[in-house]
Parts: C-alpha cells; structure tokens; sequence
C-alpha cells in the first residue's frame, strides 16, 4: 500500500470512528454493551428483544441528565 492510501485508510478510520463515538464514548461504549448482551441472551435462547430498547432508553436519560448537569 502507498502512502496515499494509508492516509486515507486512516482518514477512513477517524470518520467513522467519529461517526460512531460522536461526543460521547459513555453512549458508543453502552450500545456496544447492549449488543453484546443481546447476542449471549438469544445464543442462550433466551427473550432479548426488550434489552435494546431499555438500554436505549437509559442511555438516552442519561446523556439528557448529564447536559443538563453541565
């Protein structure tokens, strides 16, 4: 690879690093955990559908609580 392309692999790479992160680790790093947690409760066959949305819910009380403290 030349070192063109490296710079926009890397470039690729913060982009959407930014896209995902955003302003808040806290959130990215919740979802990540979110999905995971899905993925053990189904492989166990459990019910998981309800996970995403309450943690969504949480994440989303959260950050709202936390501008608003600032």
């Amino acid at each position: 690879m030349s070192g063109g392309g490296a710079a926009r692999l890397r470039s690729a790479w913060l982009a959407i690093w930014d896209f995902v992160v955003g302003d808040d680790w806290r959130l990215a790093a919740g979802v990540v955990l979110a999905i995971g947690l899905t993925a053990v409760v189904a492989g166990a066959g459990g019910t998981a559908w309800w996970i995403m949305p309450l943690v969504v819910a949480a994440l989303l009380l959260t950050s709202v609580w936390l501008a608003a403290r600032r």
